[in-house]
């Protein structure tokens, strides 16, 4: 496939794993996919999350970044509205300064948290409103041309690390587009605005100095497995688990529990969040994959693999790399 493949590691932790094994497969993963010739791999900031260990993104990517030598690392992304820019542009300086041309700077609006966790961020229902005055402050920062005079990111000034703005609806969609930055869209898990979001983005882009054309990166989740029925089996366990994590409220639930709840509507609308999602042998993945790349016009696809199990996770990554003849 001519499409760069990515990787969105969700540094999910495992039943009876610590945040500490998280991210020891988060280096494994990222060791094996620089093998295999995947383009990049993105983390994402969650917070008060017993399920994801990348509340830390930067010092997370540092690590990962230690471990590897050429495979391109970044946020996907980074909540700026729990952030001061000065400081997002500090880390992001520090990274790039550690790591030249590795690392990537992808910015969400969302709190990536509930109500009672962005109290304690100190972030304000109202943060959010900021978002376009942020992104501007922060690009300042990292091209040297700071926008509060007097004020410089060290290290970050010059640094130029590329900004990607990240969403699952219009708003990012014409943020992106207004300020000439690509445009990853979120449909691994909030499929429902893509293709308008993606028209939008094309439409009203505007050229900037990072970047002369639209760049859509459009994100799905892939469990391959060696064949349909395992990969199957490996999605159904893998939405339980998406029960017991946005419904359980601390409880997990039983196999026969997960299963009623798959089917009731709050289940339903769950299990709907995982509509763009290849599964099955390699030949299935890849098919779907090819439609998903051209239902979207993407010019890059992130992958999310969504196997609950350590072994399939990284099996997904093996097949898919080896169906599209990546090299490393």
């Amino acid at each position: 496939m001519a499409l760069p493949l990515s990787i969105l590691d969700l540094a999910h932790i495992g039943e009876g794993e610590t945040a500490g094994d998280s991210f020891a497969a988060s280096v494994t993963l990222a060791q094996r996919a620089e093998e295999l010739g995947y383009q990049r791999i993105w983390y994402a900031e969650h917070h008060n999350m017993d399920s994801i260990a990348s509340s830390a993104t930067s010092v997370l990517i540092a690590h990962v970044a230690a471990h590897t030598r050429m495979i391109r690392l970044g946020a996907g992304g980074v909540m700026l509205p729990n952030h001061s820019p000065l400081t997002i542009a500090e880390q992001f300086g520090t990274l790039e300064t550690l790591h030249p041309g590795r690392i990537d700077l992808g910015l969400g609006r969302a709190p990536g948290s509930d109500q009672q966790t962005m109290r304690a961020l100190r972030r304000t229902p109202t943060s959010a409103d900021a978002f376009p005055q942020d992104v501007l402050e922060l690009q300042g920062y990292l091209t040297g041309e700071t926008l509060i005079p007097g004020v410089h990111a060290t290290p970050g000034k010059g640094t130029n690390v590329p900004l990607y703005i990240l969403g699952s609806s219009l708003f990012g969609a014409q943020l992106a587009a207004m300020l000439g930055l690509p445009y990853a869209f979120a449909s691994h898990f909030a499929p429902d605005a893509l293709e308008e979001a993606v028209a939008l983005y094309r439409r009203e882009f505007k050229p900037s100095a990072q970047l002369d054309e639209p760049y859509l990166i459009a994100a799905l989740n892939v469990i391959a497995a060696e064949t349909t029925e395992e990969a199957q089996q490996l999605f159904l366990d893998s939405k339980r688990q998406r029960v017991s994590k946005f419904l359980g409220r601390g409880r997990t639930f039983t196999t026969a529990e997960a299963d009623m709840i798959l089917e009731s509507p709050a289940g339903q609308q769950i299990a709907r969040m995982a509509k763009y999602s290849a599964v099955g042998d390699p030949g299935e993945v890849k098919a779907y994959v090819d439609r998903f790349a051209e239902h979207t016009g993407a010019d890059e696809l992130i992958v999310a693999f969504s196997a609950p199990e350590r072994k399939a996770w990284l099996r997904s990554a093996e097949l898919l790399a080896q169906v599209y003849g990546l090299t490393g």
